[in-house]
């Protein structure tokens, strides 16, 4: 994997003037609670504000919004736990274009309902493995085109629009917690940040009952796979990366933490309570890594990315149990 194949600065702002005019900037604020409870001044990118509640639609929309007549001509298929899913039907319905979804069992309820209301078909099928290979035996078999969830440029090039806005947003920061699930959102995001400001510090956070990116590291083999993904942040459980995302985040990423899942139950009630914001588990691992002292929190500046909202009643019932 080289640099080039990555996508570039001028590839993200290409991206953002594509998005744009179909997609809000989230906002960045801080929250005088959360700030009490870790004793400094702590931003929040707001992600769960966007369009069909992740950051997911922009790497979705800029893909669709990219391909060309035959890469939608007999429709297109992926396979998602929820977030890109609904991102990715959302996207395809702008282009009129056809779109197949696989879910592994146990998928959020509400997902699925949300995914096929926005005229996707979806096909639950197995544990995530399974789902995976149903997904490529469709493409297969009826000549679709996948749209991975992560390990695709012009998705990283999506999700680095994120990074834009933080640098308008937050011109001082110093480091910047990112939760990582494939690694499409950090990749991104962080090849924009480096670009123009290679002194931020940029720290991944996973689940430790998914710490995918953090195994492929210490394997340095992007296609090392977890043999068991086992936490309550679904959104952040692939059991591999990919060869584009292990090769951003190995350029731009200084460090992975993973946090427990109790500490991502705290951090959601804190997001809950303290911040008024409704969040999943997956959108609460980088304040989590600040509550554990994974991550020791510094005077200095430092944004945290909420990636999403799409939680069911009965998950905020599990977090406050």
């Amino acid at each position: 994997m080289t640099e080039s194949t990555l996508p570039d600065l001028q590839t993200i702002q290409d991206a953002e003037a594509r998005i744009r005019r179909h997609l809000p900037e989230t906002p960045a604020l801080t929250v005088t609670d959360l700030d009490t409870l870790i004793e400094g001044r702590l931003w929040l990118k707001l992600e769960s504000l966007q369009r069909t509640g992740s950051f997911k639609v922009r790497g979705a929309l800029n893909w669709v919004l990219s391909a060309d007549e035959d890469e939608l001509r007999n429709g297109l298929v992926t396979v998602s736990a929820g977030n890109h899913a609904l991102a990715l039907a959302w996207a395809a319905a702008q282009r009129k274009t056809h779109l197949t979804v696989v879910m592994p069992e146990g998928s959020s309820p509400l997902k699925i309902q949300r995914t096929e209301a926005l005229g996707a078909e979806v096909i639950v099928r197995g544990k995530i493995q399974e789902a995976v290979a149903h997904c490529h035996k469709l493409r297969d078999e009826q000549g679709l085109t996948l749209v991975h969830p992560y390990n695709d440029p012009r998705v990283m090039a999506g999700q680095g629009t994120v990074g834009l806005e933080l640098l308008r947003q937050c011109p001082d920061m110093k480091r910047v917690i990112c939760p990582i699930g494939g690694g499409g959102l950090i990749s991104g995001l962080g090849l924009a940040l480096k670009a123009e400001r290679p002194d931020v510090e940029l720290i991944g956070a996973e689940p430790e009952g998914a710490a995918t990116m953090r195994n492929a590291w210490d394997q340095n083999d992007a296609d090392a796979a977890l043999e068991k993904v086992d936490t309550w942040a679904a959104s952040l459980a692939p059991a591999v990366v990919g060869n584009h995302t292990f090769a951003a985040t190995r350029q731009v990423v200084d460090h992975i933490v993973t946090v427990s899942e109790a500490g991502i139950r705290q951090a959601t009630r804190h997001l809950l309570s303290d911040a008024h914001l409704f969040v999943e588990p997956g959108a609460s691992v980088g304040l989590a890594a600040l509550l554990e002292n994974k991550a020791a929190f510094t005077p200095e500046q430092t944004v945290l990315v909420i990636t999403g909202a799409n939680l069911d009643l009965d998950q905020v019932m599990r977090c406050t149990a």
